[in-house]
């Protein structure tokens, strides 16, 4: 297989080179990531709608930021021609599975209108400064009846509020010493800068996708994986949230659960 990679730049269109990409067996690693939970069912719920939502035969997608892991279901992924555009070279580098790989910002860089059947937008939106630039350019990319797959974290539950008011310092070393992971923060590695702009929040993104001929065909705030995560590697650290998160859910009778930290939700683009 061969991949493509363009830089984008301000003062001249994209310069293609064909490079070879690596053969690797593809799995679904962000499937078998997560730790049993809401987030796991939710993603297998995500599967099973595309599998039954998509057209049948060969599928044009967009991944808009992508690294070494696909959050799509086997059976889509082999009969798809994916492009990926993301502004961090090291996660060009990373990815292993799309035929075309753009190095370019999603913020700016466009597509013809009606190119593509599945958007995919999965823990990127919170990363990116100008949120409505990036939606209103993926509802021109969609076909018509294409649809738009967003993951991302919930800026109002008790992580989301923690990662947007903690500096990023924090971020890392929560992901290091905490998660484990000990590539945390180096270039291509997770966690990356925070804007949470307020597109982010799910009430004004389906304001937005009503006002721009979208749908929502699937919504799910789940509790986020960190939780279990933390359950099972450090099970003190995580009672001691767990408890707080009892005592603001208390106090906060009727709205939502504030472990919820995450969210799903796909969008069909409507017939003009």
């Amino acid at each position: 297989m061969t991949k493509t990679f363009a830089l984008d730049t301000l003062d001249a269109p994209p310069v293609h080179v064909t490079a070879l990409a690596p053969v690797a067996p593809i799995h679904p690693e962000s499937l078998l990531a997560l730790p049993p939970g809401e987030a796991k069912q939710s993603l297998l719920t995500v599967h099973s709608i595309l599998e039954a939502k998509l057209p049948r035969g060969p599928l044009s997608i967009y991944e808009a930021g992508g690294g070494s892991t696909s959050y799509l279901p086997l059976n889509v992924l082999d009969r798809a021609h994916v492009t990926v555009v993301d502004i961090d070279e090291d996660q060009i580098r990373n990815n292993s599975y799309a035929q075309q790989a753009i190095l370019g910002d999603l913020q700016t860089y466009r597509f013809a209108p009606q190119s593509f059947d599945l958007i995919i937008c999965y823990n990127v939106i919170e990363h990116v400064p100008d949120v409505e630039a990036v939606l209103t350019g993926f509802c021109t990319a969609m076909k018509h009846d294409g649809l738009l797959l967003i993951g991302a974290p919930n800026p109002k539950s008790l992580s989301g509020v923690v990662t947007k008011y903690s500096p990023h310092w924090f971020h890392v070393w929560f992901y290091r010493h905490i998660r484990g992971e000990k590539k945390a923060g180096l270039p291509g590695e997770a966690p990356f800068p925070t804007h949470f702009h307020p597109l982010v929040t799910l009430a004004n993104l389906e304001v937005f996708a009503g006002r721009h001929g979208l749908q929502v065909i699937y919504r799910k705030t789940y509790e986020s994986p960190r939780y279990p995560e933390m359950r099972r590697r450090k099970p003190m650290i995580a009672a001691l949230i767990d408890a707080a998160a009892r005592i603001m859910n208390a106090v906060l009778t009727g709205k939502a659960d504030v472990r919820h930290g995450d969210y799903h939700v796909i969008l069909r683009k409507l017939q003009q």
